[in-house]
């Protein structure tokens, strides 16, 4: 018998660990390096760097860190942080026994003519009965298939979840905060753009109808004027709604109400970095938290697919009780004579509802490759952001050197037709065309800078950065 039991004893250690059996994080396929990347030995990234380090203009640190400790999103993800934790410590506790204090008295009073009744007044002398009951229960069920310790690491990710879905928040929030800055300045100077491009067409207007009144120039000349003056008049209303709204929603999103946000730094002011590293792909997974959550899921995924095929295996619980019992309340505390105590053990082994239980672990299983899945779709995704902010730094920087040329040469034509035109040797529709071409040019090329500041924030952010 002894050696049928250590057999068995064996064999349930043995399943044990085949159940519980841990299911390795897959290796997704990462490059070398990124495309785009500047070639260089140095391994270190910008995303090591922290937020305060990274974004040195004052203003803009002041309201990345006003929409950290007040954004609704961020203080709902800490609320779930707390609530995570307190589930996982509920769930150690699944390991210990559960023990309970039972008091109770009663009293019971058959009929006389009842089978009970009859032996009561016959034997005792009584026509009722009293029980007074006092004691401690214990339950355990022994964790011999891995099924509780499965809940607690399912727990564990989750909580650790909880914390890497704060992160990726935070990443977002200093993303888009930053953005949000720079297409204030950008807003900014292109105002200054159109209220200088106005005071320009404002000052050819009326030289031209100097030139109608005497003669030189037709009624045409003034209402094609007035038109291209119109047209830069326009745009200063449209770049103040512009510039208000976007002011709404940085303070929105720092939880305050619309106002707005003080500022004295101009765009030009501000200069994209020459020098960006990158680090190597394979720390994306480390790095960025939204690839750790998927990271996370997984090891949930696995906890689940252990904790049921456990569910599919007996059961064995342990009870047990002590404490004092009798029919009378004055013997309640007459030790020895009114203890009891009581030990049981008990193998529960599913049998009709078997076929669920298979369905519900084949299910689970299902599920994790689910996760696989979707874990090496966020790695993909990682890589191909960081790509594409690479590429956007590139190709902007060429755009910028060209439009900035492109701005010189039509301040230089701008002045030279004015000049020529004031001396008659051109004639109206080349200076129009000028400042209209100019205006554009300058406008365009604001648009460029905010997009260059943009890729660098955006790669950043890609990189896995902004939550330190």
């Amino acid at each position: 018998m002894k050696t049928i039991l250590s057999a068995v004893t064996l064999l349930m250690i043995i399943s044990a660990c085949n159940v519980s059996r841990k299911m390795e994080t897959p290796k997704p396929a990462l490059p070398v390096a990124f495309r785009n990347a500047a070639t260089t030995t140095d391994t270190s990234s910008i995303a090591e760097v922290q937020w305060k380090d990274f974004f040195n203009d004052a203003i803009l640190q002041k309201l990345i860190d006003s929409a950290i400790r007040n954004n609704y999103d961020m203080q709902i993800a800490l609320k779930n942080m707390e609530s995570s934790k307190l589930q996982f410590k509920q769930i150690k506790f699944n390991h210990t026994p559960q023990v309970s204090l039972n008091v109770s008295a009663n009293t019971n009073r058959p009929s006389d003519n009842s089978l009970n009744g009859f032996t009561l007044s016959q034997f005792l002398g009584t026509n009722h009965i009293e029980d007074y009951n006092a004691n401690l229960s214990l339950s355990w069920e022994a964790d011999i298939w891995g099924k509780i310790r499965n809940q607690s690491k399912a727990a564990l990710a989750q909580y650790l979840q909880t914390a890497e879905a704060r992160k990726a928040i935070q990443t977002n929030i200093v993303s888009s905060v930053s953005q949000g800055y720079y297409n204030l300045l950008m807003l900014d100077e292109q105002l200054d753009v159109a209220r200088r491009n106005l005071r320009l067409n404002d000052s050819t207007l009326q030289i031209i109808k100097l030139q109608m009144q005497a003669g030189q120039v037709s009624s045409l000349a003034v209402q094609q004027a007035e038109a291209q003056q119109l047209a830069a008049e326009q745009l200063i209303p449209e770049f103040e709604q512009n510039i208000t709204v976007q002011e709404n929603a940085l303070r929105v999103i720092s939880g305050a109400l619309p106002t707005r946000i003080e500022r004295n730094t101009r765009l030009k002011q501000l200069n994209p970095a020459e020098r960006i590293p990158t680090g190597l792909p394979s720390e994306v997974i480390s790095r960025r938290p939204d690839v750790h959550h998927a990271e996370l899921a997984l090891n949930v995924a696995n906890a689940n697919v252990g904790f049921n095929k456990a569910s599919m295996y007996p059961v064995l619980n342990i009870t047990a009780a002590a404490g004092v019992n009798t029919l009378k309340a004055s013997n309640w505390f007459n030790i020895p004579a009114s203890l009891f105590g009581t030990v049981a053990g008990s193998v529960l082994q599913p049998v009709l509802n078997r076929k669920k239980l298979k369905t519900q672990y084949e299910v689970s299983k299902i599920e994790r490759e689910k996760v696989v899945l979707q874990f090496r779709q966020s790695v993909l995704n990682a890589v191909g952001e960081v790509s594409d902010a690479l590429v956007k730094i590139e190709k902007l920087k060429s755009r910028q050197e060209i439009a900035a040329n492109r701005v010189r040469t039509l301040q230089q034509t701008t002045g030279n037709a004015s000049l020529l035109f004031k001396n008659g040797i051109a004639n109206y529709l080349e200076v129009i065309t000028a400042q209209s071409n100019v205006l554009q040019s300058e406008l365009e090329l604001a648009s460029i800078k905010r997009q260059q500041l943009s890729a660098v924030a955006e790669l950043y952010r890609s990189l896995g950065g902004g939550w330190k």
